[in-house]
């Protein structure tokens, strides 16, 4: 998929940059696959704000999407591939010998018309999955289960790849893009490849109204607001702060470590914040 640009018909359009989407389908989602996908507002189930800057956005039939892999041994066709509002990746729509149908994530290089099949150990194929301990060293892989049967965790965001880089212990080495490197227990499955739409990531919204519709609400500075409602807040004139970032609840912000997991430390080798050398 290539980006395009439009000519500057108005300020909305003068910088605005989106991934051309022609080469996708341009039909409705199979109905069977499809659910109706209720608005939170950042609310949790009693009602408390848990998320701020959420709300409205458009309206999205959510897709059902296949992130166990755990039909094994039975190859399915592509049948095309599909934009999905709900992820920044492409789905790919396969439909197996017996009529049933599902949706995966699409890696790059899927077209309509190819096999793919998930198995204990398949071809290195994009597309197939299978336990992540039968692939060799090197391969690059995405939708990547950190329990077995949990279904795809990792690497499921459009571009996003992780490579597997080393066994030890019975378990696989692989490095993610942020540069952390973890184990991941060999009977986890993986799916062969990256994630399809790596252009997402040079998309230009140009104007705000793209951004609400995405469900995303304006956020008021800190330095803007009163003392009352912010750390930051208050002062003669501008002021900048006056202090280390904060959150509304003087939590410090901007880089400060949150991980207290005591459990999964052991299975990370190098954090994704260890200083690079230069």
């Amino acid at each position: 998929m290539a980006l395009k640009t439009y000519n500057p018909t108005s300020p909305g359009q003068r910088g605005l940059i989106l991934v051309d989407r022609s080469a996708l389908y341009r039909g409705r989602p199979v109905k069977a696959l499809t659910e109706g996908l209720r608005k939170t507002g950042g609310r949790n189930n009693q009602g408390h704000a848990t998320a701020r800057g959420r709300g409205g956005g458009h309206k999205r039939l959510y897709r059902v999407i296949d992130f166990k892999r755990r039909r094994w041994d039975d190859p399915a066709t592509v049948e095309r591939i599909e934009y999905d509002p709900n992820r920044s990746a492409f789905i790919a729509l396969v439909g197996y010998a017996d009529g049933t149908q599902a949706y995966i994530l699409a890696p790059q290089r899927l077209a309509p018309g190819d096999q793919v099949v998930a198995g204990r150990k398949v071809d290195v194929k994009p597309g197939n999955a299978m336990e992540i301990g039968q692939m060799p060293v090197g391969t690059i892989v995405h939708n990547v289960e950190l329990k077995p049967g949990k279904g795809g965790q990792l690497a499921r965001a459009a571009g996003t790849y992780m490579q597997i880089v080393g066994r030890d212990r019975g378990m696989v080495i692989v490095r993610m893009n942020s540069g952390e490197q973890r184990y991941i227990r060999s009977d986890c499955m993986a799916t062969v490849g990256a994630v399809s739409n790596p252009d997402n990531a040079n998309v230009t919204l140009a104007k705000a109204g793209r951004v609400r519709w995405m469900g995303r609400r304006p956020l008021t500075r800190g330095v803007a607001k009163n003392p009352v409602d912010h750390p930051h807040g208050g002062g003669e004139g501008k002021t900048s702060g006056g202090r280390h970032p904060v959150t509304p609840w003087g939590k410090p912000t901007k880089g400060a470590r949150t991980r207290h997991n005591k459990a999964t430390d052991k299975m990370i080798i190098r954090s994704r914040h260890a200083k690079k050398k230069r």
